[in-house]
């Protein structure tokens, strides 16, 4: 394995970890653990331990006194996420090394790193704007689409020796995963408003909502999306009936995703082909757990490790569609190359009737 792809391994096993200890830092009240940034109460290195750093913590934030177990957790966080950053500039200058350069273009490398330089300043503006709803929702849409580039370019350079399956089936897969993808994108969107708005426990019961099936619901105050942590955009209190309406929204969205995934999943199963019903198998088996997950987080009214694994879940599902989604479409831009030859089975696409290849093809 070449530093290039040693880096890129390296960098996407970081990156569920710092999406775990968002998640961690988010759930247990901790995102104001830190009132500044980069440091942590004036500390770059370490948080106020000792009495008199307390004192002159204290003094120097007396609307945020310390709280060290909180403050611990946050930087913990920024550590992770920083040495992430640091791995990504490593990517970044290898993809821009000639030799690097002559296999794949360093254009996407250089967009991670762009990716990377927003989700630092959205990280900051979490902390100076006090968790405004939109900046935490970004922030950790940031982090999956560091993720999902990350996976991209491991997929990439991974694909000239490692060949892609034969095309499964008509061309309506292909864009029924696309849909998959851009589903499982808006649910981790609605997700991230259901974890920043604190409306998780809006509905405490499953399959219905506060006992009802449409319970009521305030979806104009619920997706303002320009306001402050617990208000509208007027700055009064927000009405539950927000909360439920966010709640409930993402609820509708898990049942799209588990149509579309669940609808991708069965395709690739019946193409019989053994690498495409592997996918097929990931697939379902992220989309059960996921659901899974999501339900025993209302039955048994959130706890911790149960809520931080959903946003796991959420990163796992969304790398395997994305995966199956850069097989499919890779596949279909090698079979149109003229003269293109399938390697796994060794059929030459110029030949009319082996165009599409032989489905069943390992």
């Amino acid at each position: 394995m070449t530093p290039y792809r040693r880096l890129l391994a390296a960098a996407i096993a970081l990156a569920f970890a710092v999406i775990a200890l968002g998640a961690y830092v988010r759930l247990s009240d901790a995102g104001l653990g830190c009132p500044d940034w980069p440091g942590c109460y004036g500390h770059l290195l370490g948080v106020p331990d000792e009495a008199h750093e307390h004192a002159a913590a204290n003094q120097a934030f007396p609307e945020r006194p310390v709280e060290t177990g909180k403050a611990w957790k946050e930087m913990v966080h920024r550590y992770f996420a920083g040495t992430l950053g640091l791995l990504i500039l490593g990517i970044c200058l290898l993809a821009w090394r000639a030799e690097q350069r002559r296999r794949q273009s360093p254009a996407l490398p250089t967009v991670l790193l762009g990716v990377v330089v927003l989700q630092g300043a959205l990280g900051m503006w979490t902390v100076t704007l006090l968790l405004k709803p939109v900046i935490v929702t970004l922030h950790l849409l940031g982090g999956m689409t560091t993720l999902a580039l990350l996976v991209a370019l491991a997929l990439r350079a991974a694909r000239p020796a490692a060949g892609n399956s034969a095309s499964p089936t008509a061309a309506a897969v292909p864009w029924l995963a696309g849909l998959a993808l851009l589903a499982v994108f808006v649910q981790i969107a609605l997700g991230g408003w259901v974890s920043s708005n604190y409306a998780a426990l809006a509905c405490t019961d499953f399959p219905t909502c506060q006992g009802e099936w449409r319970p009521p619901m305030d979806f104009a105050h619920g997706f303002a999306i320009f306001r402050e942590l617990g208000q509208t955009a007027h700055g009064e209190l927000l009405p539950f009936a927000a909360l439920t309406a966010i709640h409930w929204t993402h609820r509708l969205g898990a049942v799209a995703v588990t149509v579309l995934v669940g609808m991708l999943a069965l395709a690739l199963w019946r193409t019989g082909a053994s690498p495409w019903r592997h996918w097929s198998l990931l697939l379902a088996g992220a989309l059960a757990l996921q659901v899974g997950l999501g339900i025993a987080n209302v039955a048994l009214s959130l706890p911790l490790p149960l809520a931080v694994a959903h946003n796991l879940g959420a990163a796992l599902l969304l790398t395997v569609t994305l995966a199956v989604n850069l097989r499919l479409h890779g596949q279909r831009s090698e079979n149109r190359v003229p003269g293109a030859v399938d390697r796994s089975s060794g059929n030459d696409f110029r030949t009319p009737g082996l165009r599409r290849g032989n489905p069943s093809a390992p």
